[in-house]
């Protein structure tokens, strides 16, 4: 993938969820120094630095704070990029987060449907408010961030590994739907990745976490980028429907972080 053309996406117009740092920064400066544009959504402040970091590559960048649970807010923020930038040709469902970690009989009315909120209906009102103009123009790319816990579970955290799990029946559906439309829908599912979230948890939770890695490393953000401007770029146009993992290997693995040390409780 080190090898692709730097303007491989010239012309299209990328919006990336959850953008503001982490994975999500480095999709969108992987997309822009690929030739895309990009629309930034996030409620994080710190998108004005993705934002910057997008401009200096050369390329156009457009912020739109937008709570994505939200239908009309997702909406809104679409037509914003469409009329800053152009209609999207990529989109990049991004954006995650892990309010509640806790036993699934602790886990609060208030935390589970913020968590599908984000997670899943976030990325169905992206989807939707996008697919549309993609099919109609004969060309579209949608990668859904989901986890390797969509597949194996993750103790303590049931609305995490619930809605990533969900986010792959979105994907499949998506891509029946739209497939001789010219859109495609893939999933790409990381494991443990080098974000600020992964660095600041405790060290024998990280430590176990690598143990279970066959590479014996932690992936980097900029790995995740790689393979998503794959998919979206022209070589990736008979990839549909598909569920990739980026593990280091973690996926081969039947018990995921904190299974063990959560199970013996």
């Amino acid at each position: 993938m080190s090898t692709r053309n730097s303007s491989d996406l010239a012309g299209k117009v990328a919006l990336v969820s959850g953008a503001a740092r982490g994975i999500g920064r480095a999709i969108a400066l992987r997309l822009a120094k690929a030739g895309a544009d990009v629309g930034l959504v996030d409620i994080n402040p710190a998108v004005e630095e993705t934002a910057r970091l997008v401009r200096e590559t050369g390329r156009k960048a457009c912020i739109a704070t937008a709570d994505i649970s939200d239908g009309t807010a997702a909406r809104e923020a679409a037509a914003r990029v469409a009329a800053e930038l152009a209609p999207v040709d990529l989109l990049v469902n991004n954006a995650g987060i892990v309010n509640n970690i806790a036993p699934v009989e602790k886990m609060s009315d208030e935390a589970w449907q913020r968590e599908v909120g984000v997670n899943l209906t976030g990325a169905f009102n992206l989807v939707r408010a996008t697919v549309a103009s993609m099919a109609a123009r004969g060309f579209g790319r949608i990668v859904n961030i989901s986890s390797v816990a969509a597949r194996g579970g993750l103790a303590r955290q049931v609305g995490y590994s619930a809605t990533k799990a969900g986010l792959l029946g979105l994907t499949h559906t998506v891509a029946l739907e739209y497939a001789r439309k010219g859109v495609t829908c893939n999933a790409v599912l990381p494991g443990m990745v080098e974000t600020e979230n992964v660095k600041a948890m405790p060290a024998e939770i990280r430590e176990e976490a690598m143990a279970m890695t066959p590479a014996c490393r932690f992936g980097e953000p900029e790995e995740i980028a790689a393979l998503v401007a794959f998919l979206c770029g022209p070589e990736a146009g008979y990839i549909t429907g598909a569920e990739i993992d980026i593990s280091g290997g973690g996926h081969l693995n039947s018990l995921v972080l904190g299974s063990r040390r959560e199970l013996k409780k």
